[in-house]
């Protein structure tokens, strides 16, 4: 009999409530970030993203008519409550604007998973100042400043945290971008320490190429090529290794750069 009465109780009891995952950069069904939103979902996190339109309109893919709405539909069938803001990172008031904004609708950030980039080709003799200066903006000044509103607000159960960064080692023709990275990289690992005191993770990973519908065919058919897997990164692939660093058994990697790419870089 009591046993009985103990399983009703359970039955009765409310499910605990989803914790809540930020991400950046999820302005596109076919990109990592949408696939890291997905994955999440399914694994019972909520899915606050961010997306900067205005930047889609001056890369050649474009800007992607209802994708805000079809990656929002894509998490509610997966169970996740979901928010999707527009967000210019190049501005220094933006990531608390994000943060202020998601804590109202959603609730408290439990993971912060930053997709975002600033990304346009160039070298080391045509790189303007201008350009040069809006990729350390984006890439590596917001994710410093976002990381920041993270170890702010952060007031979950110690080792529950989790702080994830995409990165890229591709300089050479794209310095801007690739330097840029190169320091988001020291700011997110320097997190692990910094943030100790919180319990929260940091790692970064660097996926490899992955195409997500910029490779021209030569520059795909070359990477499959020199990948010891003999294809191309997928953006799965990137999910899998986040989700993973996410849950309770990822807890113990800590202030880690992460090469999953599939050997291209053996």
């Amino acid at each position: 009999m009591n046993a009985q009465h103990s399983s009703a109780e359970t039955a009765a009891r409310p499910a605990a409530p989803r914790p809540v995952a930020l991400l950046t950069g999820v302005g596109r069904t076919a990109g990592i970030g949408a696939a890291l939103a997905r994955r999440l979902a399914d694994s019972g996190w909520d899915v606050a993203r961010t997306q900067w339109t205005p930047y889609d309109e001056r890369m050649p893919w474009g800007v992607e008519d209802e994708a805000v709405d079809t990656i929002g539909a894509d998490l509610a069938e997966r169970g996740a409550a979901t928010l999707a803001v527009e967000a210019d990172l190049a501005d220094p008031a933006t990531p608390a604007r994000v943060f202020d904004e998601v804590e109202r609708r959603l609730g408290a950030v439990s993971a912060l998973v930053m997709c975002h980039a600033e990304s346009v080709d160039s070298g080391l003799l045509d790189t303007t100042v201008e350009s040069f200066d809006r990729h350390f903006a984006v890439n590596a000044r917001a994710s410093w400043l976002l990381v920041r509103e993270f170890g702010l607000r952060f007031s979950g159960a110690h080792g529950s945290g989790r702080i994830i960064a995409l990165t890229s080692d591709h300089v050479v023709e794209n310095m801007p971008y690739g330097a840029s990275k190169g320091a988001l990289d020291r700011i997110v690992l320097a997190s692990a320490r910094e943030l100790a005191h919180l319990g929260v993770t940091a790692n970064v990973i660097n996926p490899g190429p992955v195409d997500t519908g910029w490779m021209p065919d030569q520059v795909r058919e070359h990477c499959a090529e020199h990948t010891p897997l003999g294809r191309l990164g997928t953006p799965r692939d990137t999910a899998h290794l986040v989700d993973f660093l996410c849950s309770p058994q990822g807890g113990w990697i800590n202030g880690q750069l992460l090469k999953s790419d599939g050997g291209i870089s053996a």
